[in-house]
């Protein structure tokens, strides 16, 4: 198992990316073409894009860009081969992005995880008023993402409700990567 970059010059690995996506995550990416134009966009020279391989095959795949100016990083995507889940496969990509923008001066990192398969206690439910107080009754029901940015040290930060339809929100999570001035 290995880190590499992701680049124009490995076009086998672009195309597994591009059907992981896919595979892994159709809400988002409906066929290989949509996700193809997301691998391309990570390849943009102002993003990081790397990859775990095995081999010539590769294991999972994650993104960053920048969030905010010069400050917060966001993790887009961050995807995983199902075989490989729970194997280290999807830390060694986090921990390395986050490693990458430190060494940038880059302040935190951030992700947002949909919930539009029902994962969490906040599915199918209606937030407004009491969006808070909602997001601190925050449970993992079903093995969401945010119980493995959780256990790599993120926090909770917000939700914006409805952003994939009602009932569908997006989980905010962000770690500070360097101790506050």
């Amino acid at each position: 198992m290995r880190l590499v970059d992701l680049t124009y010059d490995r076009p086998d690995l672009l195309e597994q990316a591009a059907e992981l996506l896919h595979a892994r995550m159709p809400e988002g990416w409906p066929d290989v073409d949509a996700a193809r134009e997301e691998v391309d966009a990570a390849l943009d020279p102002a993003r990081i894009a790397r990859a775990v391989i095995a081999d010539d095959t590769l294991l999972g795949w994650a993104a960053a860009n920048e969030r905010y100016t010069d400050h917060v990083w966001e993790i887009h995507p961050l995807v995983v081969r199902v075989d490989r889940e729970r194997s280290g496969v999807g830390r060694t990509l986090v921990r390395d992005l986050e490693d990458r923008v430190r060494a940038m001066g880059i302040h935190t990192m951030f992700v947002g995880s949909d919930d539009e398969l029902g994962l969490t206690s906040l599915a199918g439910v209606d937030l407004y008023p009491d969006v808070i107080g909602h997001l601190a009754r925050l449970q993992n029901l079903r093995g969401h993402p945010i119980g493995f940015y959780r256990r790599l040290g993120y926090s909770v930060i917000g939700v914006m409700p409805d952003a994939n339809g009602f009932g569908q929100h997006d989980i905010y999570l962000a770690r500070r990567l360097v101790p506050p001035v």
